[in-house]
C-alpha cells in the first residue's frame, strides 16, 4: 500500500536511480493543493546535464503513460519548477486504505523489519529505597513506548530494570536505619521511611563528621558480606520493589529482567582480567584506566586507587552478560542526558576491546522534568512522588466525570485509564532531548495536546459507530458510495491514515515516541474537524455506511497508537 514505492518503481528506469533512492528523495508537499507526493529533480540535473525544471517537465510526458500503464493509482501530475508533484486518486486510495486497516486491524502499521532479533532496553532504574519521582518518569515512559514500538517493527524487546541497589548510600542508610529507625515505621511505609532516615542522614552529617565514615564502614561490611549488613540491603531492595511494583502496575509497565547493580558485583573481575589480557589498563595516579584520547575524551576509570570498581566497570559487565544471554542486534540505554560521556566511554572501550556489537549500543538521552524550572532534589527531601502524581490525576478525571458522564458505568477504570494517561502523554509528546516542565493542569485538560484529548477522540468515535450499530451493518467488505467521502476533511484523515505506518518506522529508526505522540494529535485532530464538517449519520444508507468505515479505520489507528506509546483507548468517557 505504499504509493511512493508504486511511484518510484516505474519512475526508477526512467531516470536510472534505484526505486529506493527514489522514495528517499521523495517529499510531501505542506499544502495540499500542491498535491500528495512530491519528487525533485535537482539530483538529476549533473548526469542529465539540463535544469532541474526542465528535466521535471520532460519527465512528466514520459511518467503519465507509463503510471497509467502501471495501474499507478495517480489521478494527475503537475509541475512546479524543479518538482513533480504526484496527485493520488482519492477514491482509489480511500478504498484501499480504509480496506486495508480494517482488515488487518492491531497489525496494521507492524512489519518484520526486526525479523525477531533482540533488542536490549535500560529504562527506569530506580534507586533502592528512594522514591520513585516524577524525574524517573521520563526514562520508564520512553523506555516502554520505544520497546512497544520495536516490538510492533519485529524486534524482540527485552526490557532491563537495571535497579540502583548498590552503592555507598547503603552503608549511610544502614548508619540511619540503626540509630533512628524501626521495622514496623519501615514496613508500614517504607518509601516515605527510607526517604525520611536517608535526609536525616545528611542533615545529621551536616554536624557530625563521624557519620559519613560509618557509612562507609557499613558498605565495606555489606561489600565483604557481612550478614548483618546483607540482611538488612535484601529486605529494603525487598520492600522498595513492592512499592515500585505498585506504579509499575498502575502504568501497566512489565520487565522482563529486574538485574540491577548489585547483579553484576561477581562479574566485574572478569571485564578487569579481560582489559589486562588485551593490554588496556594503564595505571593512573593509582586507579587503573583505559585511555580514550584517541576519540577526544577522558580516561574511562576503571578501578579506584583503593581498588574499588566504578560505575563503567559495572556496564562493562552488564553489556557483556547482556550479549551473552541476549544476542541483542541493538542495546538501549534510556538514561538522562547528563550520562552522555559516560555511555560514550562505555560503548569505545568495548569497540577496544574488539566487539563489533559495541557499535549497536545507543544511549538513548533525555532532558529533565522541571519543577518551577528547576531541577527535582531527593537529598533535601524536596521531591515530586510519582504515585501521589499519578493518584492525583485520577481523584481530577473522576471528579470530571461525576460532573459531566455521572452515570458512566465503569467510571473508575475510565478516571484511572485517563489520569495515568495523561501523565504518561504529557511527557511522550515531547521531544525527548527537551526539559519537561511539570504541570498536572496542562496534563489533564480535554482540549489541546493532551492524553486526555486524544482518549476522548477515540471514545467519540466509538460511540458514533455504537449509535450507529456498525458491527451490525458491517458485512467486511468495503464499499464506499460515491460522494461519500469527498472534500478535504475526508481526504485529510485518510492521508494521516496511510501514513500511520512510516511514523511507527521512524519512531523506531530515530528512537524517539514524540514522533508517534505528535502524530496521534494531528490524527485526532484531523477527525474531529471532520466530524464537525461531515454528517456522518445521512439519510443515505450507502454514504452512512462508506462514513461509518473512515470513523472505524480511524478508531483502529488511535488505539493502536495509544496502546504503543502505553496509554489505554476507553471506549466510553
Amino acid at each position: 500500500m505504499s504509493y511512493k514505492n508504486q511511484i518510484a518503481s516505474v519512475l526508477a528506469p526512467i531516470v536510472n536511480l534505484e526505486a529506493s533512492e527514489i522514495v528517499r528523495l521523495m517529499e510531501t508537499p505542506k499544502d495540499s493543493k500542491m498535491g500528495d507526493i512530491a519528487f525533485p529533480c535537482f539530483q538529476l540535473a549533473k548526469t542529465l546535464r539540463k535544469a532541474p525544471p526542465v528535466i521535471a517537465a520532460e519527465l512528466k510526458e514520459q511518467l503519465e503513460p507509463a503510471l497509467q500503464a502501471a495501474n499507478a493509482p495517480v489521478a494527475k501530475i503537475e509541475v512546479v519548477g524543479a518538482y513533480i508533484n504526484f496527485f493520488l486518486d482519492q477514491a482509489a486510495v480511500m478504498r484501499d486504505v480504509i480496506a486495508t486497516i480494517l482488515s488487518t486491524g492491531e497489525q496494521f502499521g507492524a512489519s518484520d523489519l526486526g525479523q525477531g532479533a533482540h533488542v536490549t532496553i535500560d529504562l527506569s532504574s530506580p534507586n533502592i529505597a528512594k522514591p520513585f519521582s516524577m524525574g524517573h518518569l521520563r526514562s520508564t515512559v520512553i523506555g516502554n513506548a520505544l520497546a512497544n514500538i520495536l516490538d510492533k517493527l519485529g524486534y524482540k524487546s527485552v526490557r532491563i530494570n537495571h535497579l540502583g541497589d548498590w552503592g555507598t548510600q547503603f552503608g549511610k542508610l544502614i548508619v540511619a536505619y540503626k540509630k533512628w529507625g524501626t521495622e514496623e515505621e519501615v514496613r508500614q511505609a517504607p518509601i516515605p521511611a527510607l526517604l525520611r532516615l536517608y535526609v536525616k542522614f545528611h542533615e545529621e552529617a551536616a554536624n557530625d563528621s563521624t557519620l559519613e565514615e560509618q557509612g562507609r564502614e557499613w558498605f565495606k561490611k555489606l561489600e565483604d558480606g557481612d550478614s548483618e549488613a546483607q540482611a538488612l540491603w535484601q529486605w529494603f531492595r525487598d520492600e522498595s520493589l513492592k512499592e515500585f511494583n505498585k506504579t509499575y502496575e498502575l502504568m501497566g509497565i512489565k520487565f522482563d529482567s529486574l538485574h540491577g547493580e548489585a547483579f553484576y558485583n561477581d562479574k566485574m573481575d572478569r571485564v578487569v582480567d579481560m582489559l589486562e589480557a588485551k593490554g588496556l589498563l594503564v595505571e593512573d595516579e593509582g586507579a587503573l584506566v583505559v585511555k580514550l584520547e584517541e576519540f577526544d575524551m577522558p580516561p574511562s576509570l576503571i578501578k579506584k586507587s583503593d581498588g574499588a570498581t566504578l560505575y563503567a566497570t559495572r556496564d562493562l559487565a552488564a553489556a557483556l552478560y547482556r550479549h551473552e544471554n541476549y544476542n541483542f542486534a541493538k542495546a538501549l540505554y534510556v538514561v538522562g542526558g547528563e550520562q552522555r560521556l559516560h555511555f560514550k566511554q562505555v560503548f569505545k572501550v568495548l569497540e577496544k576491546m574488539g566487539f563489533e556489537w559495541a557499535q549497536e549500543m545507543h544511549h538513548i538521552p533525555f532532558g529533565m522534568m522541571l519543577k518551577d524550572g528547576k531541577k527535582m532534589s531527593t537529598r533535601k527531601g524536596k521531591v515530586v512522588l510519582l504515585d501521589e502524581v499519578l493518584q492525583q490525576a485520577i481523584d481530577d478525571v473522576r471528579n470530571v466525570i461525576k460532573e459531566k458522564n455521572p452515570n458512566l458505568a465503569n467510571a473508575d477504570e475510565v478516571a484511572k485509564a485517563v489520569g495515568v494517561g495523561a501523565v504518561i502523554f504529557h511527557d511522550l509528546k515531547n521531544f525527548r532531548l527537551n526539559d519537561i516542565n511539570f504541570s498536572l493542569e496542562d496534563m489533564l485538560t480535554f482540549e489541546g495536546e493532551t492524553g486526555p484529548y486524544v482518549q476522548y477522540t477515540h471514545a467519540r468515535a466509538c460511540s458514533i459507530l455504537r449509535k450507529a450499530d456498525y458491527s451490525a451493518k458491517n458485512s467486511g467488505t468495503v464499499e464506499l458510495a460515491a460522494g461519500a467521502l469527498e472534500g478535504a476533511e475526508s481526504w485529510a484523515v485518510v492521508t494521516m491514515l496511510l501514513n500511520f505506518p512510516n511514523i511507527i518506522q521512524r519512531a523506531g529508526a530515530d528512537f524517539d515516541p514524540s514522533v508517534l505522540g505528535k502524530y496521534v494529535i494531528d490524527l485526532a485532530q484531523a477527525f474531529n474537524k471532520f466530524y464537525a464538517h461531515v454528517r456522518v449519520l445521512d439519510e443515505d444508507e450507502a454514504i452512512t455506511l462508506s462514513r461509518l468505515h473512515l470513523v472505524a479505520a480511524t478508531v483502529q489507528v488511535l488505539r493502536t497508537s495509544l496502546h504503543l506509546l502505553g496509554l489505554q483507548a476507553p471506549q466510553e468517557m
